[in-house]
């Protein structure tokens, strides 16, 4: 039997393996299969090149537990270690030198170390009092040996019966690492990190990990169904997605994966971090920022890089010209995607812009090169709106800005030269200004997501020549560009009176009242919210903080009174002052109304008032 010493050259090196290798304590279990995994393929290796003779058998990985003994084993059926190459990779901890290791290393944030010292059979030591490995080569001749150590400098090594080629790691667990040794617990962390590895998995006699996922075949070797199962694979509960992206790329750098463009129903249910990120089928991370864009953050699946340099327990990712080029790559392929769907089959691109609108309108506020290619299968829809001819509602069409452009320039340009494209928030609360901007020629589309008051913001700083309006920020005359307004058929005495009457205070409004002469069929009152104070406000609403503040600050509401509508006779004509005032804040509750602005006690009020004068 040999005993010995690791060569380390102070005996504190375990105290700060054990406590600042890696930043969560199960990742042990990922680093040691992954160990198990290598030893198989390197096997695979060796027989494919005439260096390992005889067959391989069945090359796989098993995990048991003993609760008894209170041990966790891990074993493979790879090629083995021999006496002297058990010296060689476990007596020398860190080849780069263990002064250095300490130098540098001692009392640092364990993210500092990363990607310095090939460190990863010595995670066992984090959750375990004493570590034992059991090891057969495969080459002929050689006898099995087994090493064991405490976590202290101090090991032993010695000569063994072992009937199998491969290697048995067994580790008895500390007192503060007894989770271990639930089934429930193992499998979870096999669930996480190893679910995709290479070699088949087996824990409590079921194979665990899929050794061939979708992302490590050629395109041309799946089918739809193929990656529809696989997406099933990942997320059992998602609907099913609609659109996929497979990347295979050798050079100039290695990275396969395959991209899911989810179903988003709702805006509220964006989710990020559902990306996972793997290095040779080995699970890293779920946080891929920097490696895929931001916008592309809101996409599924996985991608898979050797090339993308990573720390000792893989977690973080370090600043590298490869991780650039990924981003670029990516990018890329996505808006290639994006731009052959819209060519091939545009009607299964509009049925789908509702989830897909979400990443390109997100790519094009982040993204300018993605912006450049965007711009041509980027759509809007049009809200729908009533047929001049029956008064059924017109198939809403999509426009690209150019097809917009081309239809509605003639009338929807303003005196400054820039295209005006009107725009409803909610379709439904603004029906009426809807069906009064479609009876003047103009065309309203649907921009009503979460992120689409940043998009307005943005495009009209990066598109030349538009200018975004909100379709009930003025009265219809003045939408695409000030009007003086016509003249109203009522006596400036009485413009008077009626702007004096429609003067009501209305709590958490700033009104302001104008009275023009708009055309018959107007409504009596119309109430607009004006363009710039609205987004501010809208803008400090999603800010929060300070931005709260601004949100929170009264409405600023302009009431424009049609004098040409008829039923200002009648109001000016009513004899009964208290009659009258009431008939007038009814007409103004109704525009307000309109607007969504009528709410709590005032709108109690404007219910009482109409059954009172009904009554």
């Amino acid at each position: 039997m040999q005993k010995g010493s690791i060569r380390v050259q102070t005996e504190n090196i375990f105290p700060i393996i054990k406590k600042f290798l890696y930043s969560e304590h199960d990742i042990f279990l990922r680093e040691l299969v992954s160990n198990a995994v290598d030893a198989n393929q390197k096997l695979k290796t060796l027989s494919s090149i005439g260096e390992a003779k005889g067959e391989l058998g069945d090359l796989k990985i098993e995990i048991k537990i003993d609760k008894d003994k209170k041990t966790l084993t891990i074993s493979d059926t790879g090629l083995g270690m021999t006496a002297e190459e058990i010296d060689k990779y476990l007596n020398q901890v860190a080849f780069s030198g263990a002064e250095e290791f300490l130098e540098k290393y001692k009392g640092q944030n364990e993210a500092n170390i990363i990607g310095h010292f090939g460190l990863g059979f010595y995670s066992s030591f984090m959750v375990s009092d004493k570590v034992e490995v059991f090891s057969k080569s495969f080459r002929e001749g050689t006898k099995a040996v087994r090493w064991e150590c405490d976590g202290s400098p101090e090991f032993t090594l010695e000569e063994i019966e072992k009937e199998n080629r491969g290697t048995d790691i067994v580790l008895h667990l500390n007192e503060e690492s007894q989770e271990f040794l639930e089934a429930g617990r193992i499998e979870a962390v096999l669930e996480k990190f190893c679910r995709f590895l290479p070699i088949p998995i087996f824990f409590e006699d079921k194979q665990i990990n899929n050794p061939t996922p979708a992302w490590t075949k050629k395109p041309a070797e799946l089918t739809t169904e193929d990656y529809q199962n696989f997406y099933k694979e990942l997320y059992p509960f998602g609907e099913a997605p609609l659109f996929w992206i497979h990347l295979n790329v050798d050079y100039p750098f290695n990275l396969t994966g395959i991209l899911y463009f989810p179903k988003i129903k709702q805006s509220y249910e964006i989710q990020k971090d559902k990306i996972q990120l793997y290095s040779n089928q080995v699970f890293v991370t779920d946080e891929v920022k920097d490696i895929v864009p931001e916008f592309l953050m809101l996409m599924h699946g996985v991608i898979d890089s050797p090339d993308i340099p990573l720390n000792v327990s893989r977690s973080y990712l370090q600043g590298d010209p490869n991780v650039k080029k990924i981003n670029a790559h990516i990018t890329k392929k996505v808006a290639d995607k994006l731009e052959e769907i819209f060519k091939t089959d545009r009607k299964q691109f509009e049925e789908k812009w509702e989830s897909l609108g979400l990443f390109v309108k997100y790519g094009m506020m982040t993204d300018d090169k993605f912006l450049d290619k965007a711009n041509k299968f980027h759509i809007m829809q049009e809200a729908p709106s009533n047929s001049p001819k029956g008064g059924e509602l017109t198939e809403a069409k999509f426009y690209t800005l150019e097809e917009y452009r081309s239809a509605s320039e003639t009338l929807q340009k303003n005196k400054d030269g820039k295209l005006v494209i009107l725009y409803t928030t909610d379709p439904v609360q603004q029906d009426a200004y809807i069906q009064q901007a479609a009876a003047k020629g103009y065309i309203v589309v649907k921009l009503e997501t979460i992120i689409d008051n940043g998009f307005i913001n943005q495009m009209e700083m990066k598109w030349e020549n538009v200018q975004f309006t909100r379709v009930d920020s003025d009265i219809i005359d003045n939408i695409i560009d000030k009007q003086e307004g016509g003249d109203s058929v009522l006596s400036k005495d009485d413009e008077a009176k009626l702007k004096d009457l429609f003067a009501v205070k209305i709590p958490e409004l700033n009104v302001s009242v104008e009275v023009k002469g708009l055309s018959a069929e107007a409504p009596p009152v119309v109430a607009t919210r004006p363009e710039f104070m609205r987004r501010m406000k809208d803008m400090a609403a999603m800010q929060g903080g300070m931005g709260a503040f601004y949100a929170n600050m009264p409405d600023e509401v302009t009431l424009t009174v049609n004098g040409n509508h008829a039923i200002y006779k009648n109001v000016l004509a009513e004899v009964e002052k208290e009659k009258q005032e009431k008939l007038v804040h009814n007409l103004a509750d109704l525009a307000l109304l309109s607007q969504g602005l009528l709410k709590g006690n005032s709108l109690t009020s404007f219910i009482n008032r109409s059954v009172e004068l009904m009554s």
